[in-house]
């Protein structure tokens, strides 16, 4: 970038959490800061044409080779989600684009463990009946059930799988995990690992905290959904694609699930017509886990510490979602200059 400040747009702070914080305080000082109000696409060819930097506000915005094209000068992508998926990974790294992963993250951990619970304890208690017939002014007693002392097989053992193993822990509730195919079944952190099939059938919860991948993509089969423990409860705060919704569907109407707790979906918004928004037994919030105001003022200084080290030449490759090519390898695509 040259010596004058680089030219940033902030997209899809759609909450106004970004701009109201201290974190863009620092990004206006280092840079020619805009908070966009509109989709970046939106923007005419001559703003974006100036365009050096990017912050991202997780996936809401696909940067595929259309966008890409229309920001000739784009050197910096700042990502506020410890992923790049909804990056064309190819052409930035052709470009020489670089796309720091996001450093900041302990409110956003903190935000999707407690959603996880809530959900949890949400479908167990059956939050929404309850709300929905005191609403309509009527007074029933519905039987729900407790953590304390039901066991919850964790798919995942992450940072997050392992935050959300400690709290269940809290809870008296017996913690099991998955070893997944040729790892050593050796406990994580003292707690015992199964094979997906026994902690399926054998689990009162199961909570994903799966990273979506080749491997994760699809997991939950109908097969391994019909396989899990009847009257269990399923949640996740993961990936939707990480499970058959269709076949979540059917399991949860004729069993052997009793519920589920869901904050991701494989299209989002979720399509007014799936049976998921209509089924009772089915807590379903809108991809929320992460939206907390503690999270979005960590968002923001976590994109100023980066841009600093930026312009400093000083950014860790190592914090990279991918490195991009050395100058001389990269090539000239169509009218563009890199």
């Amino acid at each position: 970038m040259s010596n004058t400040k680089p030219k940033l747009l902030v997209l899809d702070d759609w909450e106004g959490k970004i701009r109201a914080s201290e974190g863009y305080a620092r990004l206006s000082e280092l840079s020619d800061a805009r908070v966009l109000d509109e989709p970046i696409a939106a923007l005419p060819d001559e703003v974006l044409a100036e365009v050096q930097a990017v912050m991202a506000v997780r996936e809401r915005t696909r940067f595929d080779r259309e966008l890409f094209d229309r920001l000739p000068k784009l050197e910096l992508i700042l990502q506020t989600g410890g992923h790049a998926y909804h990056i064309d990974q190819e052409i930035a790294a052709e470009r020489g684009i670089s796309v720091p992963l996001w450093r900041r993250h302990d409110a956003c951990e903190a935000a999707v463990r407690e959603l996880t619970f809530g959900l949890m304890i949400a479908a167990l208690r059956k939050f929404p009946a309850a709300t929905r017939d005191t609403d309509a002014g009527e007074w029933k007693g519905l039987l729900g059930g407790t953590l304390r002392g039901r066991r919850i097989g964790i798919l995942g053992m992450g940072l997050q799988g392992r935050a959300v193993a400690r709290l269940a822990q809290a809870f008296d509730m017996e913690v099991v995990t998955w070893a997944r195919p040729g790892s050593s079944a050796v406990a994580v952190d003292g707690i015992p690992r199964l094979s997906l099939e026994e902690l399926l059938s054998t689990s009162d919860v199961v909570s994903v905290h799966l990273r979506l991948s080749e491997e994760s993509r699809g997991l939950l089969t109908a097969d391994r959904l019909r396989s899990m423990k009847p009257g269990s409860v399923l949640v996740n705060t993961a990936r939707g694609a990480i499970i058959d919704e269709a076949a979540l569907a059917e399991v949860l109407r004729d069993g052997p699930l009793s519920a589920a707790g869901l904050d991701v979906f494989v299209e989002e918004p979720l399509p007014a017509n799936s049976p998921l928004r209509a089924l009772p037994n089915v807590v379903v919030t809108p991809h929320i886990g992460w939206t907390v105001q503690e999270a979005f003022e960590e968002f923001a200084t976590g994109a100023a510490d980066q841009l600093q080290d930026y312009l400093a030449n000083d950014l860790d490759p190592k914090e990279l979602a991918f490195l991009p090519l050395p100058r001389e390898r990269r090539e000239t695509v169509g009218s563009v200059r890199i």
